[in-house]
């Protein structure tokens, strides 16, 4: 799915998973200012964090893929600076999200006696 060598956007904000490519598309346009039909791939995580939907465009039409994980959550890398809304990551670091991958180990949970 993942065309190599172009830039891959996550939106590092969660978005409403009921929004389509033309919501989604307008996201693009005013949080990232770059134009939807750019050849890119633009990731969004949904509120729950277990869905995903990228947006791209081939040349001929937008395509839209919606991802649900059936356990787990997406996990997004930290922003490089404070009020980011989107980060730009490699395909090898999209593909270890969009898997589900978990990035950082879990923090063991304390236990109440």
């Amino acid at each position: 799915m993942i065309a190599h060598g172009i830039p891959i956007y996550v939106a590092l904000e969660p978005v409403d998973m009921r929004l389509g490519f033309e919501r989604l598309g307008g996201i693009v346009r005013e949080r990232m200012a770059i134009e939807p039909r750019a050849r890119a791939l633009f990731a969004f995580i949904g509120k729950r964090g277990n869905t995903m939907k990228v947006l791209t465009w081939d040349g001929t039409g937008v395509i839209l893929v919606h991802k649900k994980l059936d356990c787990g959550k997406f996990e997004l890398p930290k922003p490089t600076r404070i009020g980011d809304q989107h980060i730009v990551v490699s395909d090898a670091i999209f593909d270890v999200i969009f898997k589900g991958v978990r990035i950082a180990p879990r923090q063991p949970r304390r236990r109440l006696h």
